[in-house]
C-alpha cells in the first residue's frame, strides 16, 4: 500500500502519536509538542536541510486513496525503533499517510490490523502501529473497533484502552441502547474477568467511564444508574478516565452530581478538581470560574478546586519554562477571586513547588518573590508556607536566612526547627 520510499513518515508519526493519530482527547502536553516540531521542521526546511524523503508534489488525494501497493510493515516497525533518536523532516508526509489511513474503508484497516498483529515485534513496537491503524477505524465504525479488541480485554496490557474508551463514548453517543447491551454482554461473558491480584479489570473502568459519560447526553439518570452497578473503590476512576475531556457545558452539572451522588467522599473534590484543572491549564481562568459557578460548587468545592487547579497548572508550566513573576500575579488574581483567604498560603506553597530541584525556578528567585508577597500581604503565610516546603530543605542555610524575616516568633522558630 505504501511504497518503501514513503516510509519515512512512521519514525515522525509516533514520536507525535496522540496528535494527528485522532486522539479526541488532545491534551494541552500533546500540542505543545506538536508546535514544536512543527517549528522544528520549518527550521530546518528553511535552512535547507536534506529530505530522506521528497514528496511527489503531483500527488492528489485521490490517487493516494486508490494507491493499493502493500504497506510494508516491517518496514515500519524497524525505522519505530529510531523514533526518538529521529528528527521530523516531512510534514507532507506525514499528512499524506494520515489521508491514505482515513481514505481506507473500516474493513480494510480491520485487514491491516489484522497483518499486524500476525508480525514478530515488539510490545511496545506493535502497540503503536495498532494505535495507527485503529484511529481511523474508531472513526469510522466504533463497534467494530470495539469487537476487534474483544478478546484481549481480560487484561489491559497491550490493549489500545484510550482508543477503545473513544470508540465506546462515540459509539454510545450515536446508539447507547447498543452500547449499553454490548458492555453488559461482554460482562457476561466473562471477557472483563480480571486477571490481576486486584481483581480490577482497568479495561472494563476505562470503557464504562466513556459509555457513562456519554449516557449524559441521552439520560443522565441512565448513567448514574449504570454508575452505581460499579464497586464503589472503582466509580472515582471510571470517571477519572475522562477528567480531561469536559463533558458538554449542559452537562457539566449533571456530572458534577454524579460525583456528589456516587463517589466516596474522600474522592468527590479530587475528581471535580481535575476537571477544573484541564481548564486553567491552557491560562484561561476565566473558563475554570465558569466551571464552577455551572456546577454550582460548594465553598469547600470552590476551594479544593482552585487549589487542586493552579498547583496542577504550575507544576506543568514550571517544567516547561521559567515561571515568572508574571504568571504568579496571574494566578494571585484569580484565586483571590475566588477564595481570598487562601491566596498567600496556595502562593507560597507553589513558589516552592517551582523551585525543587530540577525545575527552572531557582529557590533564591522564588524566595524574593515569596519576600515581596509577604511584605505585600501584611502577614507571614506567604514566606511560612513557602519555606514549609520541600524546596527549603534542599536549600537549608540559604533557607534559614529568610525564615529571619518572619516576624511571627513562634513561626520562625517552627521553621528554623524544622532546618536544622
Amino acid at each position: 500500500m505504501v511504497k518503501n520510499s514513503f516510509l519515512i513518515l512512521p519514525v515522525v508519526a509516533l514520536t507525535i502519536a496522540g496528535i494527528w493519530l485522532g486522539s479526541q482527547r488532545r491534551t494541552i502536553s500533546a500540542l505543545k509538542q506538536e508546535s514544536t516540531f512543527l517549528q522544528k521542521a520549518i527550521a530546518e526546511r528553511s535552512s535547507g536541510s536534506t529530505l530522506d524523503y521528497a514528496p511527489d508534489r503531483s500527488a492528489s488525494p485521490s490517487k493516494l486513496a486508490r494507491d493499493v501497493t502493500p504497506i510494508n510493515w516491517k518496514n515500519i516497525a524497524a525505522q519505530l525503533a529510531d523514533t526518538y533518536q529521529s528528527d521530523m523532516r516531512n510534514i507532507r508526509a506525514i499528512s499524506r499517510f494520515k489521508q491514505r489511513l482515513q481514505a481506507m474503508s473500516a474493513k480494510e484497516l480491520i485487514a491491516a490490523l489484522n497483518e499486524i498483529s500476525a508480525l514478530d515485534l515488539p510490545g511496545c513496537t506493535l502497540e503503536m502501529l495498532e494505535q495507527i491503524v485503529l484511529t481511523p477505524l474508531v472513526e469510522k465504525d466504533p463497534e467494530l473497533a470495539l469487537n476487534q479488541f474483544v478478546e484481549r480485554l481480560r487484561s489491559h496490557e497491550g490493549t489500545p484502552i484510550s482508543e477503545l474508551s473513544m470508540a465506546m463514548q462515540q459509539w454510545a453517543k450515536k446508539d447507547p441502547l447498543a452500547a449499553v447491551a454490548w458492555t453488559d454482554r461482554q460482562i457476561a461473558a466473562g471477557k472483563f474477568d480480571s486477571k490481576s491480584l486486584d481483581r480490577k479489570s482497568r479495561p472494563r473502568i476505562a470503557l464504562e467511564g466513556a459509555l457513562i459519560v456519554a449516557l449524559l447526553d441521552s439520560d443522565s439518570d441512565a448513567a448514574g444508574r449504570r454508575l452505581a452497578t460499579l464497586p464503589a473503590e472503582h466509580r472515582a476512576e471510571a470517571l477519572n478516565t475522562y477528567s480531561s475531556h469536559q463533558p458538554e457545558k449542559e452537562h457539566q452539572f449533571a456530572f458534577a452530581e454524579l460525583v456528589r451522588n456516587h463517589l466516596p467522599e474522600e474522592k468527590k473534590i479530587q475528581t471535580l478538581g481535575q476537571q477544573a484543572s484541564s481548564l486553567v491549564s491552557s491560562e484561561c481562568y476565566s473558563r475554570a470560574t465558569e466551571y464552577l459557578d455551572r456546577i454550582k460548587a460548594t465553598p469547600a468545592e470552590r476551594a479544593a478546586c482552585v487549589e487542586q487547579a493552579v498547583k496542577s497548572k504550575i507544576q506543568w508550566d514550571s517544567s516547561q519554562k521559567k515561571i515568572s513573576r508574571e504568571d504568579f500575579d496571574a494566578m494571585r488574581e484569580w484565586v483571590t477571586t475566588q477564595v481570598p483567604e487562601k491566596t498567600d498560603t496556595i502562593t507560597g506553597e507553589l513558589l516552592a513547588q517551582a523551585s525543587q530541584t530540577g525545575q527552572k525556578v531557582e529557590f533564591s528567585e522564588a524566595a524574593e518573590l515569596a519576600v515581596h508577597y509577604n511584605d505585600a500581604s501584611g502577614n507571614d503565610d506567604v514566606l511560612f508556607a513557602f519555606l514549609n516546603g520541600r524546596a527549603a530543605e534542599q536549600h537549608n542555610e540559604q533557607a534559614r536566612l529568610f525564615a529571619a524575616k518572619i516576624s511571627d516568633e513562634k513561626r520562625r522558630a517552627d521553621i528554623l526547627k524544622k532546618l536544622e
